[in-house]
């Protein structure tokens, strides 16, 4: 999968990206969350979901980007137990 963005948050890296459904129906929406400060063996990837909200389409890239920005932010400051992993 090609990542259209990464972005650093705290001690983590996000990625996303959007895919073209096809045929017009809009895209698709994916995000990574990994750990790159303070993990063992870093990056230590900690949430990957290629297909976000069970395989939504969205309307435009943005809106699909946009949500996976959200997600990823989401993972990295509120679930603790999955961050423990690394």
């Amino acid at each position: 999968m090609q990542f259209d963005q990464q972005f650093n948050e705290g001690d983590f890296r996000i990625y996303v990206a959007a895919t073209d459904s096809g045929r017009g129906r809009g895209f698709t929406a994916a995000v990574v969350v990994s750990r790159i400060r303070g993990a063992v063996n870093t990056p230590c990837e900690i949430y990957r979901d290629t297909c976000l909200a069970g395989g939504h389409r969205w309307i435009s890239r943005n809106a699909a980007l946009s949500y996976a920005v959200s997600v990823g932010r989401e993972i990295a400051h509120t679930e603790p137990e999955r961050l423990a992993r690394c």
